[in-house]
């Protein structure tokens, strides 16, 4: 993998993973939610710019091979295939293989593991419309799934780092649009 503008997708597959020693927690006090060092720092930088306390959590960060395999699994068994093909990425075709990528949702008392809230309104909706300023962009917009290849989800985000990324979200651009 090179650089942040790597895609990851079913026509992309990830052709190495980071290394283990390139991993860091996405937040001090979350070491089960690991990002590369970039990532993890602009995150950490852009919930302090919007002084979020503790209404926003990590949910998923990077996850093995072998932690997708799994999840991709059990979505099948819980949820089928209809579901799992639209809203969990095939292992080696995951973004959070890469590092690069952070599930969020909005801290309330049932968050959902595979798809947290993380509403449009308050301090998400906040933390949407700043992402780009910080190298992030909403990787699976509303009414872009045909290009995606992955559902609607508004707690999926992606550093890409901030010059990209504010040049993709100002032309509504998805990463494939912007890349292929």
């Amino acid at each position: 993998m090179s650089g942040f503008l790597v895609l990851v997708n079913r026509e992309h597959p990830l052709s190495a993973p980071p290394p283990a020693s390139a991993l860091v927690p996405a937040l001090p006090d979350r070491p089960d939610v690991l990002l590369l060092r970039p990532a993890a720092d602009a995150l950490r930088r852009l919930l302090q710019a919007l002084d979020t306390g503790t209404r926003i959590v990590p949910v998923s960060g990077w996850r093995s091979r072998a932690e997708q395999e799994s999840l991709w699994a059990s979505s099948l068994r819980e949820n089928g295939p209809a579901f799992t093909q639209t809203h969990v990425a095939r292992p080696g075709c995951s973004e959070h293989e890469t590092g690069l990528a952070i599930d969020l949702g909005e801290n309330v008392p049932e968050l959902d593991f595979i798809r947290p809230s993380f509403p449009d309104t308050g301090i998400c909706g906040t933390f949407r419309a700043r992402a780009a300023e910080f190298g992030f962009i909403l990787r699976y917009p509303k009414g872009k799934e045909a290009v995606t290849g992955i559902g609607w989800e508004p707690w999926h985000f992606r550093y890409v780092g901030v010059p990209f990324a504010r040049e993709i979200a100002d032309r509504g651009l998805t990463l494939e649009e912007y890349l292929l």
